[in-house]
């Protein structure tokens, strides 16, 4: 793309956040710094059926024309409608700046990659707009309730529309770690300290991101960054980040009580003795993501996911392959990077990486209770056929493959 067609590009942002009332303090801060900005609000309501849902939109500010072309109802797949919209936008304005604003029923990272992936024969949006930070309002209180959620679950609709239902503690927690700017909002109750704890666990769980404390007095030039390009977006495009072998990215040091605790190792794990470390693993755990290298299934990257007292363990894609070039020309740059930078001339890129996020988390005790779990230079030694034939009764049997 040249400067000239650069130059013409708009700026497009998205917002959410865990309540009504914190999407709109967000939406209210983005308005007061553009006044000028579409904000193109969105709702998605499932039929029950497990068909594309109902999409909704409605459109504040821009001009009257545009707000009376896109205030409607659509049944279909939410990313190909907002696209439809967002490209009709564009046609109609130069450089316009839109807000997209999201309900927490979509899972923000993998619905803003669907969004940005260009369908056959049409123009990428990324010809139209440049990506502004995603902002997420935060209420305390309605947080650390959800994370403490596990027994309910919720549908959020991101890059399949069909997808399984998230319990509501992971939904809450991934809708944290796509952000870039977190607006933390005030209000009764806040001199107990939560609000306080609150910020610690956000700059634990997302340590990239800006935290800002929101008053009725605040200081709105910290949210100018809003209303500008993301130059992030320059380095890793929406798809890249949800790589499931991605860089891990922890905060140091404890805050509130609040840590982080990164465990590595370049063995496989022996899933039974996995399953058995998890009650000294697990316990003061809020939240907890990487990737594993599981003997029983040493061909394949399995996710690791958790979130309050809620383990998800799900079969990831495969790891690169030396003899498997079309794999590495599909996979992220940031993934063929990490994957040279840790290249074992015999494992490969294999490894378990794992961030655990907590209050008062013992690391020295946490990573021992991992490290137990991985195979002994015996168990090694017999190789990846008698590997898998070692119970599983996190995963269950693998299917016959190449790896068995």
């Amino acid at each position: 793309m040249n400067a000239g067609a650069t130059a013409r590009r708009g700026l497009l942002g998205l917002v959410c956040g865990n309540t009504p009332e914190v999407r709109g303090r967000v939406l209210d801060l983005l308005r007061c710094a553009s006044p000028d900005a579409l904000v193109l609000s969105v709702s998605v309501h499932a039929d029950g059926t497990g068909r594309y849902p109902f999409v909704q939109r409605f459109v504040m500010g821009g001009e009257e024309r545009r707000r009376g072309s896109l205030c409607q109802g659509a049944t279909g797949d939410p990313a190909v409608i907002i696209r439809q919209d967002l490209d009709t936008i564009a046609r109609t304005a130069s450089r316009p700046h839109v807000v997209l604003a999201l309900p927490d029923t979509v899972d923000t990272a993998p619905f803003l990659a669907e969004l940005w992936r260009t369908p056959l024969g049409r123009t990428p949006l990324s010809h139209h707009y440049e990506l502004a930070p995603t902002a997420v309002g935060v209420d305390p209180g309605r947080l650390l309730n959800d994370l403490r959620c596990v027994h309910r679950a919720t549908r959020v609709f991101g890059h399949d529309p069909n997808a399984a239902p998230l319990t509501v503690a992971e939904a809450a927690a991934r809708q944290l770690e796509a952000a870039q700017v977190m607006v933390l909002r005030g209000g009764p109750g806040e001199g107990d300290g939560r609000r306080e704890g609150c910020r610690a666990l956000l700059g634990h769980l997302n340590p990239s991101a800006l935290v800002h404390l929101d008053s009725d007095d605040a200081d709105l030039t910290a949210l100018t960054a809003l209303v500008r390009a993301d130059s992030g977006w320059s380095t890793a495009a929406p798809a890249d980040r949800l790589d499931i072998v991605a860089p891990v990215v922890r905060r140091r040091g404890v805050d509130h009580g609040v840590t982080s605790v990164l465990w590595r190792s370049r063995r496989p794990l022996h899933p039974e003795r996995l399953t058995e470390s998890l009650p000294r693993v697990m316990p003061s755990v809020v939240r907890s993501r990487g990737h594993l290298w599981m003997a029983t299934r040493p061909r394949t990257v399995i996710s690791w996911r958790s979130a309050g007292r809620h383990l998800e363990l799900h079969e990831a894609g495969g790891w690169l392959e030396d003899e498997d070039p079309a794999a590495w020309r599909a996979a992220s740059p940031q993934r063929r990077t990490l994957a040279s930078w840790y290249w074992d001339d015999y494992y490969g890129e294999r490894r378990n990486e794992i961030v655990f996020t907590g209050a008062d988390l013992d690391p020295d005790r946490l990573r021992a209770a991992l490290d137990s779990a991985v195979l002994d230079d015996g168990e090694l030694a017999l190789g990846a056929e008698r590997w898998a034939r070692l119970p599983d009764p996190l995963l269950g049997d693998a299917a016959p493959g190449p790896e068995s």
